[in-house]
């Protein structure tokens, strides 16, 4: 059985770009919550394990929340600390969220925390060093999807695991991109809105595709997208698509597929086994 990857960015609402850019806000606290609490027992029910890259403020406002995953077995990589854009920080900020977050996610697990994913995918050009500065094994910040007019794009041809030195010639040795998967021929991410937008037989065809070539997909989620979101002004539209029952379904429907869904680092264990067989 082929493998895949259904990550987790374990974030809230109020973590958004596109929430915290809003002129508008919410009179509710932790909406997302219940969303993390569907996808762990969705998990359990189709015996399937994953890789949540979090966002370490929640260690401070829902400490359970974290706690849940780190008890269901999940493997645990950051997210930052804050959620704020890497790009838009000084260096010393940047590195900030990302070593702070690595510290407190191995002082509430009691493991090695070996991934690291930025918000939004967007990275800085210092982002290798403070990686490997930090002590990460594998960075999973990297879309290599087409030019998306006011996202991302356009930037990396990668499609499955390679040394970070592919990514970027000046990265340290020791690093390990794990990119997000792409519809092959399309360039258009399988997940995140991409799923919302056209459905979940274009993520699971995708899926496929890239087995056939012995790519294992790599996923992502995030909690709120399972949840009934409030509305709030200035948070676009594209946001509140298919988000609650709908998003639900459709990864009931994806974790059904005959896939084994692991963790990240199984991915890039594997990969580098099948490396050094050749």
């Amino acid at each position: 059985m082929s493998e895949a990857v259904l990550s987790i960015d374990f974030e809230l609402f109020e973590h958004t770009p596109a929430y915290r850019s809003a002129a508008g806000t919410m009179d509710r606290d932790g909406v997302g919550l219940a969303g993390g609490e569907f996808l762990r027992k969705t998990l359990d029910d189709h015996d399937a394990t994953t890789t949540c890259f979090v966002v370490t403020e929640l260690l401070d406002s829902h400490p359970a929340a974290v706690d849940a995953l780190v008890d269901a077995g999940y493997e645990i990589g950051s997210h930052t600390h804050t959620h704020r854009l890497l790009p838009s920080l000084s260096p010393d900020e940047r590195r900030e969220e990302i070593t702070h977050s690595r510290a407190r996610l191995a002082a509430a697990t009691g493991e090695e925390i070996r991934g690291f994913r930025a918000p939004a995918f967007d990275i800085a050009d210092d982002h290798f060093q403070a990686l490997a500065d930090a002590g990460y094994d594998y960075d999973a910040s990297v879309v290599s999807s087409r030019k998306i007019p006011g996202w991302y794009g356009g930037e990396y041809d990668t499609h499955r695991p390679v040394p970070a030195t592919d990514v970027a010639q000046d990265a340290p040795a020791g690093i390990t991109e794990l990119p997000t998967s792409v519809m092959p021929g399309l360039r258009l991410p399988l997940t995140g809105t991409w799923l919302r937008f056209f459905g979940p037989r274009y993520t699971i065809l995708g899926m496929r595709l890239l087995a056939r070539q012995g790519i294992a997909p790599v996923l992502y989620v995030h909690p709120w997208e399972f949840v009934d979101l409030p509305d709030v002004e200035g948070v676009p539209k594209r946001v509140y698509v298919r988000t609650g029952a709908w998003m639900r379904r459709a990864v009931e429907r994806i974790l059904a597929q005959p896939f084994e869904f692991t963790t990240a680092s199984r991915i890039l264990d594997d990969a580098r086994g099948d490396a050094g067989g050749g």
